[in-house]
């Protein structure tokens, strides 16, 4: 989480937003803004993606889980496979 809150920090700071303008229009306080930044987990998740949003960056969040590669493989690992009976011999 801190990691994101730091992207988004940058993110923030590349477009040459203040913390102030971002929590405008994000809906949230700065105090919120800077928990986000902190990648504080407790903030609700709504309030990282209305900062995404601000950002421009949304559609990034589409992209989280996507490619869940250890969880098909775990899923494969339960597969079963269903037994058939043995053919009968057919006499003719």
């Amino acid at each position: 989480m801190s990691q994101l809150g730091e992207r988004l920090k940058l993110a923030r700071l590349r477009r040459r937003l203040s913390a102030q303008q971002v929590a405008e229009r994000a809906g949230i306080s700065r105090a919120t803004l800077y928990k986000i930044e902190l990648g504080e987990p407790n903030v609700v998740m709504g309030s990282y993606f209305q900062v995404l949003r601000v950002l421009g960056l949304d559609t990034d969040f589409d992209l989280l889980a996507a490619d869940d590669t250890f969880g098909r493989k775990l899923q494969d690992l339960n597969i079963t496979t269903k037994q058939r009976a043995p053919k009968r011999k057919v006499e003719s």
